[in-house]
């Protein structure tokens, strides 16, 4: 047994895209787009490993969908979290849980999935501005 993605519905596939890989850095490996069933696929991974995939879910018509206490959050470990959340920043993406830890962060995808970051190794020594943020929102 292997174990593939996880697929999350998006309501708007390019904003998804520009979180997702331009935001947050995972590489996409194919998008599939199905007329017949009025859906589009985009199967996403970090750069180098896509052995465990995101795949983001756009069907073409109109839905509203409500997130559910059921599914907690997509988690990444990232080289540097710190510079990881400076380019969310400047991606215009809000750090609900700053790394004041120097090792754990949480954001939100334009569709509200609640997305984890994890410092690879040891925690990097607390640093400015991160130290001093407050949480804000839900993670």
């Amino acid at each position: 047994m292997k174990y593939l993605h996880t697929m999350v519905r998006v309501t708007d596939l390019e904003a998804s895209l520009k979180f997702y890989r331009d935001a947050l850095g995972l590489e996409v490996v194919r998008i599939r787009e199905v007329p017949q069933g009025r859906f589009t696929l985009a199967f996403l991974a970090a750069p180098g490993d896509h052995s465990a995939q995101v795949e983001l879910t756009h069907n073409w018509d109109p839905e509203s969908y409500t997130g559910g206490r059921n599914f907690g959050h997509l988690a990444y470990l990232v080289d540097d979290i710190y510079a990881t959340c400076e380019r969310l920043q400047a991606h215009g993406v809000s750090i609900l849980r700053p790394p004041r830890d120097g090792h754990m962060a949480f954001v939100r995808s334009p569709d509200n999935i609640s997305i984890e970051l994890l410092q690879k190794g040891d925690p990097l020594p607390p640093s400015p501005p991160w130290v001093d943020m407050a949480n804000s929102g839900s993670w």
